[in-house]
């Protein structure tokens, strides 16, 4: 899933800020979910780190594509799910990391009560966003998004002539897109009534971070058997 601009871009705004989300991955991480998974992208690279991925996606195109691309690459595979996350039954307490990579718009915001109640203990919750501009700061931070997107894309397209080569396949499966309408300012007066203690910020390219932290506490999950092997 995307927002409006990103079907018609080379440079992939939301592959772009992948390390960032990495970095809020918790330590000893065991279980992720990642919703609105598109073509699988972040999936696998959660998967790359040893997590064990589940990732859904309304798309049946977008989850096919996902498991064809899986199928072809080497390392640990996430389970694909061609699902609508608004009506999933998510498991209490089980993931100690949950992702929604531009995907958040194109459902209730409600949902991320849900997600919430997924984390573990000490799970976090990470949500990169869209927002529509309607302030002056929204527009102010589009200015500055214009030149650096630009560049962006001039190398990303100058890359691809290098190469002479175009995504095919399921490679060339775009996840649907939409317009994002929830403003940042709404969001921010809805996350704090339903994720108290998160934090937002605004990212550059129509972006915002919003991350959450359950609270810490006794796990009631089954501890992680201990990795087999000689010294």
């Amino acid at each position: 899933m995307g927002c409006g601009r990103v079907g018609v871009m080379p440079f992939d705004h939301n592959d772009h800020y992948h390390r960032l989300l990495l970095r809020h991955l918790p330590v000893g991480s065991r279980t992720a979910l990642d919703v609105g998974c598109g073509t699988g992208r972040f999936a696998r690279r959660l998967a790359a780190r040893g997590v064990e991925v589940d990732a859904v996606d309304p798309s049946a195109e977008a989850i096919e594509a996902a498991r064809a691309v899986t199928s072809a690459a080497e390392g640990p595979a996430p389970r694909f799910r061609c699902e609508d996350a608004t009506r999933a039954e998510l498991p209490s307490g089980h993931y100690d990391f949950v992702s929604c990579l531009a995907s958040l718009h194109h459902m209730p915001f409600e949902t991320v009560r849900a997600l919430r109640d997924s984390l573990a203990p000490g799970g976090v919750l990470v949500i990169l966003g869209c927002y529509p501009e309607k302030s002056r700061t929204d527009w102010l931070w589009s200015l500055a998004a214009v030149p650096v997107n630009a560049a962006a894309r001039a190398v990303v397209a100058f890359i691809e002539r290098a190469r002479r080569t175009r995504p095919t396949g399921p490679n060339a499966v775009r996840a649907p897109v939409a317009p994002p309408t929830m403003t940042y300012a709404w969001t921010r007066q809805e996350a704090a009534r339903l994720l108290p203690g998160a934090r937002m910020r605004r990212l550059l390219f129509w972006r915002y971070l919003l991350l959450y932290r359950a609270p810490a506490g006794a796990d009631p999950r089954p501890a992680a058997a201990p990795v087999s092997g000689t010294a």
